[in-house]
C-alpha cells in the first residue's frame, strides 16, 4: 500500500534530538511528520550535560540528577564549579510530547530532500526532511568507546556519593600499562539509586574493545575496595567522533544531531548541543531561510575544525601525556574551558585555550605529539 501526505517538515528518527525537533516544530505551528520504528521507546544510552547548555524551554523534570561541581582527577584534583546533570530518559521523553505531530511507525528505506519512503512502500512528502537517525558503526574512524556498569549507590559510595560526580578520572588505577592506549573513568549517580562507572576511550581509530574497558573499570573499583557480583547491568557505547557538519547547499535531507555534525569531536557529547539548536532550525524554517546556514555559520564551522585538531591530538597520546594535557586544560579560564567543552561558536576563546593548553603541557617535547609532529598514528596497530 502506498499513499502520500503533505507536511512542512518530516523528521526521520525519534531519539532525543529528533523528538525535540518534531516537538518544537509542531509547537511553532508547522505541519510535522515524525518517523521511527519504535516511536515511544525509552532510549538505551545515559545522557548527561552541563545544565547551562539546556534550552530554557526544557522543564526541570527532564533532569534526573544534579551535580553542583563535578570532579576531575589529573595530576591533582580539580572541582569544576559548573553545575552538571544526568538527564531523565522518561522525563525528557515526556517533556517532548508529539500530540500535535503525525507520528508514523515504520523504518525508512529511502530518505531524500523532500520524501521519505518506508519499507512498506508508504511515501511521506514534506517541504523539508531532517535526518536525525544515529550514526553507523565507526569502523576505523576516530571513535568514542565506553563500557558502563550500573552499581548500587550504597556499594558505590566509597568512590561517588550522592550529588558527586567524576567527570574525568585519570588516576592510575585501571591496570593499563604505559604501552597501552589511555582511558579514563566517568562516574555519576543517575538519580535512581544507582551509579554508573564508565571507563572511556576517546579518539582512537576504531576505538577500544569492550572487554578491555570492562577490565579497566573493574580494576578501578577494586582499587577502592568495591567488588561486584557480576550480575550488575551494563551498557556499551561505540560511535564515531568525526562526523562533519553538512554542506551549506546539499541536495539531500538535512542531517541534524549527531548525524549533522553536532557530536562534539573531543568529548562525545551531542544531545545538549542538539537540543539547544532545535529552535534555530525551526526559526529558519518559519523564516523561509536555509536551516543549515543558520545552524552552521562560519564561526561554528571554525570551532568544529579546531575541535577536530583536538580530537586528532587525543588519539595519539599516552596516559601520562593525557594527564599532563588535561592538567593544563583544567587550569585554564572558565570561558576557555566552556569554549572547548560546549560553546557552539566561541572561536576566539577556543583558539586561545587550545594554544595555551599545548603551551602549558610539560615536558616540552610532549607538545610535538599534541600537534601531530611526532607519533601521529601511535595506536593505529595496537594489538589488544
Amino acid at each position: 500500500m502506498s499513499h502520500s501526505r503533505e507536511f512542512d517538515i518530516c523528521v526521520v528518527g525519534l531519539g532525543p534530538t529528533g523528538r525535540a525537533l518534531a516537538h518544537r516544530a509542531a509547537a511553532a505551528g508547522l505541519r510535522v511528520a515524525a518517523v521511527d520504528p519504535r516511536p515511544d521507546r525509552l532510549w538505551p544510552p545515559t545522557f548527561s550535560c552541563w545544565i547551562d547548555e539546556l534550552p530554557a524551554w526544557l522543564p526541570a523534570s527532564a533532569i534526573a540528577q544534579r551535580i553542583a561541581a563535578p570532579t576531575v582527577w589529573t595530576e591533582t584534583e580539580h572541582r569544576v564549579e559548573r553545575p552538571y546533570c544526568v538527564l531523565s530518559k522518561p522525563g525528557l521523553r515526556d517533556a517532548l510530547p508529539l500530540d500535535e505531530a503525525t507520528v508514523i511507525t515504520g523504518r525508512a528505506a529511502e530518505v531524500t530532500a523532500h520524501t521519505v519512503t518506508l519499507r512498506d512502500g508508504t511515501t511521506i512528502t514534506a517541504d523539508t526532511v531532517f535526518d536525525t537517525r544515529g550514526l553507523p558503526s565507526p569502523g576505523a574512524r576516530r571513535t568514542a568507546s565506553a563500557h558502563g556498569i550500573f552499581v548500587d549507590a550504597a556499594v558505590a559510595a566509597p568512590m561517588v556519593g550522592d550529588g558527586e560526580g567524576l567527570l574525568l578520572d585519570w588516576r592510575p588505577e585501571n591496570g593499563a600499562g604505559p604501552d597501552e592506549p589511555p582511558s579514563f573513568l566517568y562516574a555519576v549517580p543517575l538519580g535512581d539509586g544507582t551509579v554508573i562507572f564508565e571507563e572511556t576511550s576517546l579518539g582512537l581509530r576504531g576505538g577500544m574493545p569492550q572487554h578491555v574497558l570492562r577490565a579497566r573499570t573493574l580494576a578501578r573499583l577494586a582499587a577502592h575496595g568495591i567488588h561486584l557480583t557480576g550480575d550488575e547491568p551494563s551498557e556499551a557505547a561505540h560511535y564515531p567522533l568525526d562526523q562533519p557538519p553538512p554542506a551549506r547547499r546539499g541536495d539531500g535531507p538535512i542531517p541534524f544531531g549527531s548525524r549533522g555534525g553536532m557530536m562534539h569531536p573531543c568529548t562525545g557529547y551531542s544531545v545538549a548541543d542538539s537540543l539547544a539548536l532545535v529552535d534555530t532550525a525551526v526559526d529558519a524554517l518559519n523564516a523561509g531561510t536555509n536551516p543549515v546556514e543558520a545552524l552552521w555559520p562560519w564561526r561554528a564551522r571554525l570551532v568544529y575544525w579546531m575541535r577536530m585538531r583536538g580530537l586528532y591530538g587525543l588519539g595519539r597520546l599516552t596516559t601520562d601525556q593525557s594527564i599532563a594535557m588535561f592538567e593544563a586544560f583544567f587550569t585554564e579560564s572558565e570561558r576557555g574551558q566552556r569554549a572547548l567543552l560546549s560553546a557552539h561558536d566561541d572561536y576566539t576563546a577556543l583558539g586561545a585555550v587550545l594554544v595555551n593548553t599545548v603551551a602549558h603541557t610539560w615536558p616540552f617535547h610532549w607538545r610535538y605529539d599534541l600537534v601531530g609532529w611526532t607519533h601521529r598514528n601511535r595506536w593505529l596497530d595496537h594489538p589488544y
